[in-house]
């Protein structure tokens, strides 16, 4: 049971997290250009895409801390200091997404070209960088998981 749990809990942090990442990454840029040509149809609807995909995917991650906790009872290292350093920058790397990255991508999907779109741009990539370094840290403390029992 434990191997099942595990590769879901795998399976679902690169099939949900990974797109997140990507998507939220590649926003900043694709808001800048749609900026710089309002009439630009094209530019427009690559960041609706862009910001539909961080939502539907932020939804579906949901599963990766579900199959994570659930993994974690069953190989008995809830109590771990890595396990719970990375719960908490897993909840940090949500609240990010939550509150800054997401409603920053709707304001600008909803600004449009509108004043001061530049600036919220730079503060997007500043809240996306933070997020995904987030991320990158709680993937190598599940690769590198003091105590390890893998022998690694």
């Amino acid at each position: 049971m434990t191997k099942f749990l595990l590769a879901v809990h795998v399976l679902a942090a690169i099939v949900a997290i990974g797109p997140v990442t990507v998507a939220a990454s590649m926003f900043p840029p694709a808001a800048r250009r749609a900026v710089e040509a309002p009439d630009d149809v094209r530019a427009a609807e690559t960041v609706r895409l862009l910001h539909r995909i961080c939502l539907v995917y932020a939804v579906v991650g949901v599963a990766v801390p579900v199959f994570g906790f659930a993994t974690a009872s069953t190989m008995h290292v809830l109590g771990s200091a890595w396990l719970i350093t990375s719960i908490a920058l897993t909840a940090l790397a949500a609240v990010v997404l939550a509150a800054l990255v997401l409603p920053r991508q709707s304001a600008l999907v909803e600004a449009g070209a509108g004043s001061g779109t530049r600036q919220m741009t730079v503060q997007l990539a500043m809240s996306t960088g933070v997020f995904n370094l987030l991320w990158a840290a709680v993937t190598v403390l599940m690769i590198v998981r003091p105590g390890s029992t893998t022998g690694a």
